[in-house]
C-alpha cells in the first residue's frame, strides 16, 4: 500500500558500531573515527546528527551502536544538545544488514521512512543531501529501497560503484548493478562510461520496506533479529538486543543481503562533498588543516601532521603524514597511509 511520505517525519538510523583503524593512531577501537574531532570543532558523529536535526522534517534519530560506545555517545549527544534520541545497542556486531534490521523492528511507524546513515562519514553539501532525499521520498512510499550515488570525482578502487538504469523519475534511477570494489583498469572504464557512481553507503527506504526485503532474501537474519527485539530490554533511552537471540543472527551488509537482490531499487545521483574518510590521505583530500599549537611544520609542504597531544616540530618534510596519539606515532609518505592497515595487524602479532 502505498503510503504519502510527505506526510510521516524521516527518522534518521545512525550506524555507529564500528571500531576502525584505518585512522589509527587517533581512532582506535575504544574511540573510533567517528567519536574523534578530525574535520572541524564536532566530531563525525555529532555532524551526522546535525543534518539531520530539522524537527519539521526529521523524527529524533535512532542511534545503533555497541554497549562499549555508550558513554562516548551520551557524552557527545550532550555536547551537541540533543535529548530526544534513542539508542538501540547490539550485543554483538553482525554487520549492516542486521543492525539496520533491529533499527527497522524499533521503528514506531513501519511506513515512515528510514534515513540509515554511517556515523563516520563527511558530507559538505547538506542542502544537496536534503534535495536528494526529497527527490527520493516519492518511490519510498511506493515501496522502493533507495540509496545515495555518488558522483565520482575519480576512479577509485576502495569504493564500489552503482550503475543507474532507466530514470525513474526527476533526479531517480533504477539501480541496474552493484559493482564491488574494481581494480583500476574496471574502475577507469566505469568512470569513462558514464553511468557509474560510488556506493556511499546511505539509505533511504520505508521499514516495513526493508523488512519485506530481508524476509524474502534472508529470512534466518529477519528471524533473529525480531527475537532479538521482542526479548530487548529498555532503560530510559536505551534498548538493549538481546544477545542470545542477536548471536544466532547470520553477518552480512545491506548491499550483499538486500539491496543487491531485490527488484525495486532505485539510485538518487548526488555530488554533496562526501567522503568516507577512510584514510589519512582521504582526511588531507578534503583540506583544511589548521596546525595545532603544539605542532610545528618549517618550511614544509604538503603535509598532514596531528597530535592529541605530544610536540611535533618537523621541518624541510613534504608530502608527509604524522600523526601522534598516546604511546604511537605514525609516519607515512602521502599516498601510501593505506598500509595503517598492515601496522595495526602486525601490532596484534604475539
Amino acid at each position: 500500500m502505498e503510503q504519502n511520505p510527505g506526510t510521516k517525519k524521516i527518522t534518521p538510523v545512525i550506524l555507529s558500531g564500528g571500531g576502525g583503524t584505518r585512522l589509527w593512531p587517533m581512532s582506535r577501537p575504544e574511540r573510533p573515527k567517528q567519536f574523534l574531532a578530525l574535520t572541524g570543532p564536532h566530531t563525525m558523529f555529532q555532524m551526522t546528527l546535525d543534518r539531520c536535526c530539522d524537527a519539521a522534517k526529521f523524527a529524533p534519530p535512532l542511534i545503533v551502536a555497541g554497549t562499549s560506545h555508550i558513554g562516548l555517545i551520551g557524552a557527545q549527544l550532550e555536547q551537541i544538545g540533543v535529548s530526544d534520541a534513542e539508542i538501540l545497542l547490539e550485543p554483538c556486531a553482525r554487520n549492516t544488514a542486521p543492525a539496520i534490521a533491529l533499527a527497522a523492528l524499533a521503528a514506531a511507524d513501519p511506513d515512515a521512512p528510514l534515513l540509515v546513515m554511517p556515523s563516520d562519514h563527511v558530507i559538505e553539501d547538506v542542502a544537496a543531501f536534503h534535495a536528494a532525499i526529497d527527490a527520493a521520498l516519492p518511490l519510498v512510499g511506493a515501496g522502493w529501497l533507495t540509496t545515495f550515488g555518488i558522483t565520482p570525482t575519480r576512479p577509485e578502487t576502495g569504493y564500489g560503484y552503482i550503475q543507474t538504469g532507466e530514470p525513474l523519475s526527476p533526479g531517480v534511477h533504477k539501480v541496474a548493478r552493484f559493482t564491488e570494489k574494481p581494480d583500476a583498469v574496471r574502475a577507469a572504464e566505469m568512470i569513462a562510461g558514464g553511468d557509474h557512481l560510488w556506493n556511499g553507503g546511505i539509505f533511504l527506504f520505508c521499514a516495513s520496506a526493508y523488512l519485506e526485503a530481508l524476509g524474502q532474501f534472508a529470512p534466518a537474519m529477519l528471524s533473529s533479529a525480531t527475537a532479538a527485539m521482542e526479548k530487548a530490554k529498555r532503560s530510559g533511552n536505551q534498548i538493549h538486543a538481546d544477545k542470545a537471540a542477536f548471536e544466532t543472527c547470520p553477518a552480512d551488509s545491506i548491499d550483499y543481503a538486500v539491496m543487491e537482490k531485490a527488484e525495486k531499487v532505485a539510485v538518487i545521483p548526488v555530488s554533496m562533498g562526501w567522503s568516507d574518510v577512510g584514510s589519512w590521505d582521504a582526511l588531507y583530500d578534503l583540506g583544511n588543516h589548521p596546525l595545532q599549537e603544539y605542532v610545528t611544520d618549517l618550511d614544509g609542504k604538503g603535509n598532514l601532521i596531528h597530535s592529541d597531544g605530544i610536540r611535533i616540530h618537523a621541518a624541510g618534510l613534504e608530502d608527509m603524514i604524522i600523526v601522534a596519539s598516546g604511546n604511537d606515532v605514525l609516519i607515512v609518505p602521502r599516498g601510501k597511509s593505506q598500509s595503517v592497515k598492515q601496522i595495526v595487524e602486525g601490532l596484534k602479532q604475539p
